[in-house]
């Protein structure tokens, strides 16, 4: 006797969310009014427009502490994760290719990449 595939999936269970309440209804009613589920847009909108002190806490003034990890550095040349950077001219290159465009850049130039990345420093 040959097991039949629809057989089969009617014998497996439903898969049943862990994160999901059985019991949950979107559509409560509390003291005869239907209850509003808002949205995080909603309530920071509605936040904003709010008379908070200086000092409060709330959805759009918490703010992530610094990174431990260091800043990736992106080859000014390519835009490419920048592994190397040149001692002469304190640009970033990803590979030996960029390596010799940038030793063959003019000094205007050079100075151009430095001063969009915000690291041009005429004394040093």
């Amino acid at each position: 006797m040959a097991n039949n595939p629809v057989d089969e999936i009617t014998h497996k269970e439903e898969k049943k969310f862990v994160f999901k309440d059985s019991t949950f209804d979107s559509t409560k009613t509390v003291n005869g009014k239907k209850k509003l589920w808002r949205s995080l847009k909603q309530i920071t909108a509605q936040e904003r427009n709010l008379p908070w002190p200086d000092d409060s806490i709330n959805y759009s003034s918490i703010s992530a502490p610094p990174s431990f990890k260091p800043a990736k550095k992106y080859s000014d040349i390519s835009g490419l994760i920048a592994k190397y950077k040149d001692p002469q001219t304190s640009l970033y290159y990803a590979g030996h290719e960029e390596f010799s465009t940038v030793r063959n850049l003019p000094s205007d130039i050079i100075t151009g990449y430095l001063t969009l990345r915000g690291a041009y420093n005429p004394i040093g």
